[in-house]
């Protein structure tokens, strides 16, 4: 079956019936939108080198995102340079008063949960497949009480942590041997009464 054929993977329920839709069941358009939500904008060149493909084929797969409406060329000044970004990354320059622009972002913050969750599952399933020493994750999680500015601070201090480990990626020459790409997950959510 072609990729562009395929149904999408994930059947959560909790995620919005256009997310679901719009899903694409292929790792490499998983990855390329994890890095486009991550960066904001990416050139193939650039997603080649941060993801390990050829630029050949993130172009390629780049181009069947905007096909089905999930990615867009983004502003540049020409040349051959194609930045792409997220279709919704720039819906607050849009016309406010459309009600369904406004749900874009809601809704691709749930197609962003929904693909770190598949990514975790299909973890999950093939870990036999990885070297010895990468066959271990470190998955934690932990309940504390906090008010809403320690939670911005918290989230600001995780950021900072993982900052120190950005140059690698922009820098492929700067990361140390036996480095792989590693999925790094935070939520912060205030836990509500389920009364």
């Amino acid at each position: 079956m072609s990729d562009e054929n395929r149904q999408p993977a994930s059947t959560d329920p909790l995620l919005p019936h256009r997310a679901r839709q719009l899903l694409p069941d292929h790792p490499v358009r998983v990855a390329l939108l994890d890095l486009l939500a991550e960066v904001g904008t990416v050139t193939s060149t650039q997603a080649a080198a941060r993801l390990g493909h050829s630029s050949g084929l993130c172009s390629f797969h780049l181009r069947q995102l905007a096909r089905h409406g999930l990615i867009e060329e983004a502003p540049h000044n020409g040349g051959r340079a194609r930045p792409w970004q997220l279709r919704w990354a720039s819906s607050d320059q849009s016309d406010q008063s459309d009600q369904s622009e406004r749900e874009v972002p809601e809704e691709f913050a749930a197609l962003a949960r929904g693909l770190e969750d598949e990514s975790y599952q299909h973890w999950l399933a093939h870990r036999e497949q990885a070297p010895g020493e990468w066959r271990q994750d470190e998955s934690f999680s932990a309940v504390v009480h906090l008010t809403p500015a320690e939670m911005a601070e918290l989230a600001t201090s995780i950021r900072c942590l993982l900052a120190d480990f950005r140059d690698r990626d922009q820098h492929p020459a700067a990361r140390p041997a036996g480095t792989v790409a590693v999925a790094v997950a935070t939520r912060l959510f205030p836990l509500l009464d389920r009364g």
